[in-house]
């Protein structure tokens, strides 16, 4: 059984309602959610029940491209999108692929637990749709974007460094709250699963305390991020959630979705100013900030028994709070909301239209006329450094380049390789060339190796994105992919709003 197991039983409604919504699926002893007589939980958020299809086919316009909100747009597997019931209240609702949960009384029982949870640190599941092979779920809709958005992604102003406090607390208590009621399971607890309702305020997505499928994995994000057991057992315990919320606390420092690993790396060798987010101009306590550091070190603990638990985050993060009494809303920089925004609609770039088509040979075009544009700034060399072995080093460069040229991919591989062995220079868009000639001769783990490489080289810098989207997609991680592909567009189009060229 998934994550919700535990709390099976425990819903006053729980143990009939599965084996009766088996049977044509008929909605619950509760009013239907669509009435204004429906049955109301404590806070203004509605009890539990089953939806029709057509409820939600009806609030969401017939499940219409246009309200479609998953950071991964279209191409996410499980799409998630708003819409609005005709009590007026806006939902959003997570479309399962086909198939994801064969069993519908399972998925009934799975979404029952996730359903008794009600806490104002949570995006609460309000309902759920068994209808043929159709499997969703339904949530209260926050109208103010993910911490991705607003730490990634940001247009007006970064978030300030109280507000940062303020959701490690916030997320730090959801799942504190989750483990009190027996779901101590947040499947890929990670910055897109943070969100901003209408005051502003961070709640943490009640849709991760479910599996994307039955028997599917547990993590979506990149393999840099999850944690060490998971990868070797391909199970989540509590511990691993532990892990990804330490992975959040670096969002959250640093600004950046930087991997574990070399986060830590920074640590050991005491660079903490280097891990820190620029864009907070340095208005922030070092002393909370080293605190904060030394959680996130804590979770990221490669053994799980060593690791902090929740209730333990929770009591640390809680004295580091200070502007209490100034509204999310306005730290965040945001107008409250009545409404919900638009659907944002981010074109695709030809670069990111040619990564969504798993197109090899455009990538390869457009790779050839970049050139080594976007490498500037990553070296800097004294006049001594130009020795016999520089030399030999570009020259192998070089030799790459032409092979690369002439699309003979293997030799391209050897000549960028003697370049990169030598290490006397960085170079991103080496990286980038040599992970798609992987690509191209069928080796998609070395390609996915050289794009994060790239973007450890280069942090911000889309294609290093665009690549290891490619690459996920060629290893069957289709989420992956389209979580990478999302965050390319999302950093091509804050370049282009800079000023640069992409």
């Amino acid at each position: 059984m998934g994550c919700c197991e535990s709390a099976l039983g425990t819903h006053p409604e729980q143990e009939h309602q599965p084996q009766q919504q088996q049977q044509g699926l008929n909605p619950p002893l509760n009013t239907h959610p669509l009435s204004s007589a429906a049955t109301t939980a404590a806070g203004g958020v509605p009890s539990f029940s089953e939806f029709s299809l057509s409820d939600l086919k009806a609030a969401t316009n017939n499940f219409s491209p246009d309200y479609i909100v998953s950071e991964s747009g279209e191409r996410a597997p499980n799409l998630v999108y708003k819409g609005r019931l005709q009590s007026r209240r806006w939902i959003a609702v997570k479309k399962f692929t086909k198939l994801a949960w064969p069993d519908p009384k399972q998925f009934a029982e799975e979404a029952w637990g996730v359903g008794k949870l009600r806490h104002r640190r949570l995006a609460n599941l309000i309902g759920y749709c068994c209808d043929g092979d159709e499997r969703l779920l339904v949530a209260e809709y926050m109208p103010n974007d993910t911490l991705a958005k607003h730490l990634f992604h940001w247009d007006k102003q970064t978030i300030e460094w109280a507000m940062r406090l303020r959701v490690a607390l916030n997320i730090a208590e959801a799942l504190d709250y989750c483990s009190s009621e027996g779901l101590p399971l947040y499947h890929d607890l990670n910055a897109y699963r943070v969100l901003f309702d209408e005051d502003g305020d961070p709640r943490l997505s009640c849709f991760g305390l479910m599996k994307n499928s039955r028997d599917g994995k547990s993590y979506s994000t990149n393999l840099a991020y999850t944690p060490p057991e998971y990868l070797r057992t391909g199970r989540v315990t509590p511990e691993s959630v532990i892990y990804s919320f330490g992975t959040v606390l670096l969002d959250l420092l640093s600004g950046k979705h930087i991997p574990p690993s070399h986060a830590l790396d920074m640590l050991r060798a005491k660079n903490i100013v280097l891990l820190m987010d620029s864009h907070l101009e340095g208005k922030f306590s070092a002393e909370e900030a080293t605190e904060v550091i030394g959680l996130a070190s804590q979770c990221l603990q490669n053994e799980p028994r060593e690791r902090p638990s929740i209730k333990g985050l929770a009591a640390s993060l809680d004295p580091l709070q200070t502007k209490s009494d100034v509204p999310s809303h306005i730290m965040l920089g945001i107008s409250k909301q009545v409404e919900a925004p638009p659907t944002p609609q981010r074109p695709l770039s030809p670069m990111g239209d040619a990564c969504s088509r798993m197109d090899l040979t455009a990538i390869h075009e457009i790779l050839v006329k970049m050139h080594y544009r976007d490498d500037e700034g990553t070296n800097e060399l004294s006049f001594q450094e130009w020795t016999q072995q520089m030399k030999e080093m570009l020259d192998a460069r070089k030799r790459g380049d032409s092979a690369f040229r002439d699309k003979d991919f293997r030799t391209a591989i050897d000549n960028y390789s003697q370049f990169i062995n030598v290490g006397t220079m960085v170079s991103p868009t080496v990286h980038a060339r040599r992970s798609l000639c992987y690509l191209l001769c069928d080796q998609p783990d070395a390609a996915l190796r050289d794009a994060m490489q790239a973007q450890n080289i280069s942090p911000d810098w889309p294609v290093a994105f665009y690549m290891q989207s490619v690459a996920l997609a060629k290893l069957d991680m289709h989420q992956d992919a389209a979580d990478m592909l999302n965050e390319a567009a999302g950093l091509e189009e804050k370049r282009q709003k800079g000023g640069r060229g992409s």
